[in-house]
């Protein structure tokens, strides 16, 4: 469960897809379309005694949606334990798969037992997923004196590297706020929470056709149970950054519990790219200095943002139109999330608006530093 904002309001609910006549174990099919193409996510929830026939089950959905829908790009499916199912975020699924149309017979040849299909991805069990955070001891969040006269204490030299970073720009003492001062025609574009089965095929879509890239912060048990959309990131010049394992609060937990998400999710973000992780952002935007020095203990950048339009607050597209309008700018750092629907309704006409303006959007490791 994750803090709400204040002034959240309820998401729209997704399309969604009635199979004739249904398939009783299909719990859920959302339809999503970027303007471009259509993709569709089917939930399917299994008794014990269904386990076995995951496979079989996940392609005769999968064959059913595209039937039902003759104009959908892509399905993607994610098959749960009826008893444990607790929604996007809960228990990791037993098996997922993205199918893309001209991929289906792949994928059929796959889920009858011949050959592999790189783009599923089969649960082995417990050993596969990091342990939650057991150890939540609360650290006490030093007071950071503002006296001039002070001591320069190890408090007062955390303030002076926040601040240094938030008024210069550019990376100081493992912080980025902004790029360097100076820079004309860049700014960072970013998305947290990947990735999402529904949204990050229409998002990557999005973007290659715009010819923009972006720094991907990516929750570690998203990308456990969904790790080709993560290879997809980096095969298509995005960055992969780490956004922790189980996308929990910081502050509350131990410097060991720290460790653990930031260094799970760096390893499996390593593995499946083959890139060593650069950037990490705290979820919520929370931390005290104890979490920044883990993340630089763990060779990270904890990396903030200038332009925050509140995609996830869900506010209107009217809304966030006008506010990223007002903030983007040259050098700044873009929040956006990979998961909320209103983001991907704009999202479109905020590339064509940067364009215009004559800002390029980048990754964060291509921002002047």
């Amino acid at each position: 469960m994750q803090p709400v904002a204040p002034g959240t309001r309820a998401a729209p609910e997704l399309p969604t897809l009635t199979l004739t006549p249904a398939l009783p174990y299909v719990h859920t099919v959302n339809v999503l379309s970027n303007g471009f193409i259509t993709v569709a996510h089917a939930i399917l929830t299994l008794n014990a005694a269904q386990h076995p026939q995951a496979r079989t089950l996940a392609e005769t959905a999968v064959q059913r949606v595209f039937a039902a829908r003759p104009d959908l790009t892509e399905v993607d499916v994610s098959v749960y334990d009826a008893g444990s199912y607790g929604g996007f975020g809960g228990p990791l699924p037993l098996l997922t798969a993205s199918v893309p149309r001209a991929r289906l017979t792949d994928f059929q040849t796959w889920a009858a037992g011949h050959g592999a299909y790189e783009r599923a991805w089969v649960n082995p069990g417990p050993a596969a997923v990091a342990p939650r955070p057991a150890d939540r001891v609360r650290e006490t969040t030093p007071t950071l004196t503002t006296d001039p006269a002070a001591p320069l204490t190890a408090q007062n030299r955390a303030r002076l590297r926040d601040t240094t970073a938030q008024v210069a720009g550019g990376e100081h003492g493992g912080l980025l706020y902004r790029a360097r001062r100076g820079t004309t025609d860049l700014a960072a574009l970013t998305f947290d929470d990947a990735p999402h089965p529904l949204f990050e095929p229409l998002l990557l879509d999005l973007l290659r056709r715009s010819g923009a890239h972006a720094t991907f912060f990516v929750i570690g048990r998203n990308a456990q149970a969904y790790p080709y959309f993560v290879r997809d990131m980096a095969a298509q010049g995005h960055e992969v950054g780490n956004h922790t394992y189980h996308h929990v609060r910081l502050p509350p937990l131990s410097p060991a519990a720290v460790q653990d998400e930031l260094q799970s999710t760096d390893a499996l973000l390593r593995d499946l790219t083959g890139k060593p992780v650069r950037y990490f952002r705290p979820p919520g935007g929370e931390y005290t200095p104890a979490t920044l020095q883990a993340a630089r203990d763990a060779g990270l950048t904890t990396v903030f943002w200038t332009d925050d339009p509140g995609d996830f607050q869900n506010p209107g597209d009217t809304v966030l139109e006008r506010r990223y309008r007002a903030h983007l700018h040259a050098g700044g750092i873009v929040l956006l999330h990979d998961n909320a629907p209103q983001m991907l309704d704009v999202l479109r006409d905020f590339l064509r608006y940067a364009r215009q303006e004559g800002v390029a959007l980048t990754t964060v490791g291509g921002l002047p530093k």
